[in-house]
């Protein structure tokens, strides 16, 4: 599906008009040759902005005019357009047969880091989702939000405390366009706020097939207290966040509208966007239907994800603001607010408005992220359906295997399974067979490669920190030639930095901790990244904790904190780490995507038996923290734990690393062989086609 945009007003060589389409189409994050042509175009600037957009807007029109010519050029542009066009036609096999799209909201999507709209892994999840959309030809259109001053970027102070840098956007030098109108103008929507309108300009983010309208209202129609509702992604204020939930819900509907777009299933991923249910009940109370009648209908071609059991994913708000900014749209659809309050509580007659409560009760099929996160959402919501089978289904979140694998893999893969494996991608004898199949020095070279770079990585960031904090020149240059060691085993560990995730848990033995990364000829050293949330005191305690046990003479060198994590930090990360660590709170992670990227690198998981893990877990892939044992004291079981994790270590890991390569490399193919054909997201999608879209299509 293409959005007619407002066309660039970039001037390219005739030879080199496409070019535009290739920038700012999304595909070519996922398209190794399209990225190679962007490195050739400006090999500094691409290597420093990683942004197509950004190279249109500054390369000179004498470097175009001298790249029209180039016959090397001009050859890797044309396989560039082959890629995209070649996937822009490729046989739809997504099984829905509906007569509209899907349409996904969702508050925030990940799929470049010069595209920062996201805070997490709701939003990577959100731009895997897409890509996927579009690999298989679902038909499919996203709703979101543009933010001018996006998330946050994250610096740390010299003492480790976390800094939050909002930076005011240029949307011109994204990968994004404004949509255009029948008479060729921005589209603009208007949605009502008690004593005004708010107006938002709608763009379009085009990811390969599939386009995500993006709502916008830093414009001129507004005033300055509206113009700020789509400044910061999760904003401190409850009232503006009740605004931008309103505005990408009935918005989000009226940008579709404006583009002749009919939905035949709705997603709501997160409550967050639950109101545009608001806005579909005003369109059939306006051609008559009665409200419970309506309700139904809406209810039945929704299905609604919801991720976590921690109380920030489950939005809440005082029943006197709700009632101050929708007490209108409840007199327009003939109903008192206290019909609204009741669907949103959790409990009807008490309590504050619960939007996953009112997200439960309209919609008709309802999943959690994994089988575990499922038995908790069913156990958090069982009063809702007393008496009934448990609603909250199961899809286990997967991640897009082209996004995620480095480089090297997919080039093994190419030479040693063929170029097609990516039709096989859901294909576990495939992939047993597959990996059978490479040699084992094949696969530990290709990693070796990866791992350099992620070292390499490493020394810049941390360099280019020390050098911002003014220490010493020669711990500058150190950082640069000697930090980290490529050869020693790396274990990774890189999160949102919540309480209940645990990044410190490693540190709770500091002298045993001490004696497993320094040991001679057996050295250890683990990378750490996340950001915590501006308003998360305690995950920025983490953070400074964290950084603080880094920089300790005994750690410093062997345990590192890199500022700012990005996609760009996690690609490095899981495609570079001998082992991923995780160590949450069993059983609040929902699924917990990272794992499953490294586990597709061939580093195993080493982590509790949470999330997706325990769907993957079979004893030769990786590791168990914990052997799934529960404590109710939330100290004993991180006293537990943590034993569990060192022992691990030093009885298993460590040696396994140091004395037996074979071993080592049995455990990273059977993590690939197990990880990508159950955990990629072409099989999620076709899970939610099947057991959510096109039961909800059908309803209709």
């Amino acid at each position: 599906m293409q959005i007619p945009t407002v066309p660039s007003s970039v001037a390219l060589p005739r030879e080199l008009s496409r070019f535009t389409q290739l920038a700012y189409n999304l595909h070519w994050t996922w398209s190794a040759a399209a990225r190679d042509c962007f490195a050739l175009v400006e090999p500094g600037l691409w290597n420093v902005t990683g942004n197509p957009v950004d190279l249109l807007q500054r390369v000179s029109a004498e470097r175009w005019k001298k790249l029209a010519g180039d016959v090397k050029f001009l050859r890797v542009y044309g396989r560039a357009l082959a890629a995209l066009d070649t996937h822009l036609s490729a046989p739809r096999t997504s099984g829905y047969e509906a007569r509209g799209p899907v349409a996904y909201f969702c508050m925030e999507y990940g799929w470049h880091e010069c595209l920062p709209v996201m805070s997490g892994g709701l939003g990577v999840l959100a731009g895997d989702h897409t890509k996927t959309a579009s690999d298989i030809g679902l038909p499919f259109v996203g709703v979101g939000m543009l933010y001018r001053n996006g998330f946050f970027v994250q610096q740390l102070a010299p003492d480790g405390r976390q800094t939050n840098i909002f930076p005011r956007h240029d949307f011109s030098r994204w990968p994004v366009r404004p949509v255009a109108g029948k008479n060729g103008r921005e589209v603009i929507v208007s949605v009502e706020f008690p004593g005004r309108v708010v107006r938002a300009k709608v763009w379009v983010a085009q990811v390969g097939r599939v386009p995500v309208l993006l709502l916008d209202t830093d414009i001129a129609q507004n005033s300055i207290g509206d113009r700020v509702i789509t400044s910061q992604l999760y904003c401190r204020g409850r009232e503006v966040r009740l605004c931008q939930e309103r505005l990408i819900g009935i918005g989000g509907v009226r940008a579709l509208r404006a583009l002749g777009i009919a939905p035949t299933a709705w997603h709501l991923n997160e409550g967050h966007c639950v109101f545009l249910q608001v806005e579909r009940l005003r369109e059939l109370k306006k051609r008559g239907v009665k409200f419970d009648e309506a309700r139904r209908r809406i209810a039945a071609n929704t299905v609604f994800t919801t991720h976590t059991p921690v109380p920030a994913g489950n939005e809440q708000f005082d029943p006197k603001l709700v009632e101050k900014y929708f007490a209108a749209d409840c007199h327009g659809l003939g109903i008192q607010f206290k019909q609204l309050l009741e669907l949103s509580r959790e409990h009807p007659r008490t309590g504050p408005v619960n939007l996953t409560a009112l997200a439960l009760r309209v919609s008709s099929w309802t999943n959690g992220v994994s089988k575990l996160n499922a038995k908790v959402e069913n156990d958090m919501w069982r009063h809702f359906w007393r008496g009934q089978p448990d609603r909250i289904q199961a899809v286990t979140n997967g991640v897009h295997v082209d996004t995620w694998l480095g480089p090297e893999l997919a080039t093994l893969f190419d030479n040693c399974v063929g170029p097609d494996w990516r039709l096989s991608l859901c294909d576990a004898a495939f992939w047993r067979a597959a990996m059978a199949k490479i040699p084992n020095a094949a696969l530990w070279t290709a990693h070796a490669k990866q791992k350099a770079r992620l070292v390499e990585f490493c020394r810049e960031r941390i360099a280019t920190m020390r050098a911002r904090h003014s220490a010493p020149p020669e711990d500058v240059v150190a950082a640069t030639t000697s930090l980290l060691d490529p050869n020693a085993l790396t274990i990774g560990f890189a999160r949102r930095f919540a309480p209940y995730k645990r990044a410190d848990l490693l540190f709770s033995d500091p002298k045993r901790l001490q004696r497993i990364v320094n040991r001679a000829g057996r050295p250890v050293q683990f990378v750490f990244a996340g950001k915590a949330h501006h308003e998360d005191g305690g995950g920025q305690e983490l953070v400074r904790r964290i950084f603080q046990w880094c920089e300790r003479p005994e750690f410093r060198g062997r345990i590192v904190l890199l500022e700012e994590y990005d996609m760009a930090v996690a690609r490095r990360l899981v495609q570079g780490v001998d082992v991923w660590l995780n160590n949450p709170q069993r059983p609040l992670e929902a699924s917990g995507t990272s794992g499953q990227k490294a586990g597709i690198n061939g580093a195993p998981n080493c982590s509790v038996l949470d999330g997706w893990w325990p769907e993957a877990y079979d004893g030769a892939n990786g590791w168990d923290i914990g052997a799934g044992k529960e404590f109710a004291n939330s100290n004993r079981q991180a006293r537990h734990d943590a034993a569990s994790l060192y022992e691990l270590l030093e009885r298993d890991i460590v040696p396994r690393f140091y004395k037996n390569r074979a071993a080592w490399v049995a455990t990273m193919k059977a993590s690939v062989a197990t990880v990508l054909p159950q955990f990629n997201s072409e099989r999620m999608l076709r899970d939610y086609v099947e057991q959510g879209y096109a039961p909800a299509a059908g309803r209709v």
